[in-house]
């Protein structure tokens, strides 16, 4: 049986496709001093309103990221960053 691309488990417990959300979260929060809005991901991944939001209850689900429900931007991510793949974006490869 072949698993859906994004589907892979990283050794943390979350998808590939999870872990370009925790990194943006990541990467966003930083630049921007605040959690990114669902609508923030929307744009980045070109995605439904509906998918960023069961992306996000999925991740809280997981243990992944924290949030208070109806507080705008207050996504906080609850593992390391040292364990946060690189945003494919940012196309910067391994050494």
């Amino acid at each position: 049986m072949s698993q859906k691309s994004g589907t892979a488990p990283h050794p943390r417990g979350f998808t590939q496709k999870q872990g370009q959300y925790l990194a943006f979260i990541y990467v966003y929060s930083r630049i921007f001093r605040q959690a990114p809005a669902e609508a923030d991901m929307q744009r980045h991944f070109r995605v439904t309103p509906p998918s960023v939001h069961h992306m996000v209850l999925a991740l809280e689900r997981a243990g992944l990221i924290q949030r208070q429900p109806g507080v705008a931007r207050s996504i906080v991510i609850l593992i390391p960053p040292q364990e946060l793949p690189i945003l494919e974006w940012l196309q910067i490869k391994p050494s």
